[in-house]
């Protein structure tokens, strides 16, 4: 989801060595955690046979900022957040990852910040571990779309090196082609030279990565799912098992209290907002036609629930811990 501003860059530590810069930058008190982490790091439940472990990796408290819902108010934003039970002064923004163990395989649905986009994340391979899910033995990590927080889990801050070298990585066509075109770092805005660069650097040169056209299934029980205008090769996730499906919607919806609640609000980290929207209000039609949960990398941790119409949006209901 992210991109980072001149202000969430200044502020990150850990982002700044990722992107090659050689000073080390302090963090302001003021960007001190106030929301208390789960007191339990991971859940586990059940889709049919398949088992499915929500792993807290972190949350973002994001200052507001006219800028990231570009056609409503402060007020709007505030007042979203407060109608979800949210606080109203900052936008709250976690990072879950799951892995599904289903079809004896064990795959992991993106990858988590690695600790080094925001200084109150990177708690994913603790929490991992804690759930007694071995990190080498994932088989497949499946990448919905190529933003820092989705992504730099799989490499190591100061060298790049795999985190997961034996797991395939499997990844849109689209989404590969678009990020790994060295003429688009001349057509992205400053804030996101320096992610393309970094993929540039890291991804050819692995062999573990399987790019996929369309809507295949790509894991047992898991298909793709096209959701474009986030990144233009985002993709959704859908599992099966027996009479039960959930919708992985990564960032296609992203923080519930603002875009599901208000599914014409357009984000500042959607590439194309417009097919953004469109995407978004697609998949949550499917996930109320067809009766079935929905998770979220950004959603409430654990992330998972359920979607209902609710005036001219949708309301999310949180399952429980």
């Amino acid at each position: 989801m992210l991109n980072l501003s001149r202000r969430d860059f200044v502020v990150s530590t850990a982002m700044a060595a990722a992107l090659g810069l050689n000073a080390r930058l302090a963090v302001s008190p003021a960007f001190a955690q106030k929301t208390a982490d789960p007191a339990k790091g991971s859940v586990t439940y059940k889709v049919g046979a398949a088992e499915v472990t929500a792993l807290y990796d972190g949350i973002w408290e994001k200052p507001h900022d006219p800028a990231f819902i570009a056609n409503a108010s402060l007020d709007d934003v505030k007042a979203a957040m407060v109608k979800a039970g949210l606080p109203a002064d900052f936008v709250s923004i976690p990072f879950t990852v799951l892995v599904v163990k289903n079809g004896g395989k064990t795959v992991m649905c993106d990858s988590g910040t690695g600790g080094q986009v925001q200084p109150t994340a990177g708690k994913m391979m603790s929490n991992m571990k804690a759930a007694g899910i071995d990190p080498a033995k994932i088989d497949t990590i499946l990448i919905s779309h190529c933003h820092p927080d989705h992504i730099f889990g799989l490499m190591e801050k100061e060298t790049n090196k795999p985190v997961f070298p034996n797991a395939e990585l499997t990844i849109s066509d689209v989404e590969y082609k678009f990020w790994t075109d060295p003429a688009v770092i001349d057509r992205l805005p400053e804030a996101r030279k320096g992610l393309a660069r970094r993929i540039q650097a890291v991804f050819p040169t692995w062999k573990n990565i399987r790019q996929v056209a369309g809507e295949p299934e790509v894991a047992p029980g898991i298909r793709f799912v096209n959701s474009p205008g986030h990144t233009p090769g985002h993709r959704a996730f859908h599992l099966s098992s027996g009479a039960s499906e959930l919708m992985i919607s990564n960032d296609t919806a992203y923080v519930p209290a603002l875009v599901v609640a208000n599914p014409g609000w357009h984000g500042q980290y959607d590439q194309d907002a417009a097919l953004a929207e469109t995407s978004r209000r697609k998949l949550l039609e499917r996930v109320i036609a067809d009766k079935i949960m929905i998770c979220g990398y950004h959603f409430p941790f654990p992330g998972a629930g359920t979607i209902a119409k609710d005036g001219a949006g949708y309301a999310l209901t949180p399952m429980k811990a």
